[in-house]
């Protein structure tokens, strides 16, 4: 009796820990909010945790009006999920993954979005305008910025340095 119960007490415990080993599942879901809850961004990597788009905003505005009053990144609790945050004068960046989830994991993709979009930001921001709208293939004559949305520009910039990249 004693021999069957060792490996099943075994077996369960090696699946209770492997259950809470790090995988490539550790991030349900990412998402940036500007100062008033609205969306900005948002990628669920959990496709069954919140199906809709409905749900998946109640959830964010859910998530916006427990923590914008805080003025430090912290770490909350909100319906089950561990959810790790940073606010950047009017941004606030979500990493969010599961109860049982390790919140340094979560800081550490966290603090990576963070510093890549500011990093890319600060290049932008610090750039020539001419020299931007040369890398873009910007072409004034052909199409004046007042008819290009916004979009437009990023995803032609985007395109630009993806392609520059790849060289």
């Amino acid at each position: 009796m004693t021999a069957q119960t060792c490996p099943r007490q075994h077996q369960r415990t090696t699946m209770e820990i492997a259950s809470l080993e790090p995988s490539l599942y550790t991030v349900k879901a990412v998402f940036i909010l500007d100062n008033d809850g609205h969306r900005l961004l948002s990628k669920y990597y959990d496709t069954e945790l919140y199906p809709s788009m409905k749900e998946q905003k109640n959830f964010e505005n859910n998530v916006f009006n427990k923590t914008h009053k805080a003025d430090t990144d912290e770490i909350a609790f909100v319906e089950g999920m561990t959810i790790v945050y940073k606010c950047s004068i009017d941004l606030f960046f979500y990493v969010v993954g599961s109860a049982q989830e390790n919140e340094l994991m979560l800081m550490a993709v966290l603090n990576c979005l963070f510093e890549s979009l500011s990093q890319i930001l600060r290049v932008i921001l610090e750039s020539d305008p001419q020299q931007v709208i040369q890398k873009v293939n910007y072409r004034a004559d052909e199409n004046p910025l007042s008819e290009q949305s916004v979009a437009q520009i990023m995803q032609s910039a985007k395109e630009q340095i993806k392609w520059s990249i790849l060289k």
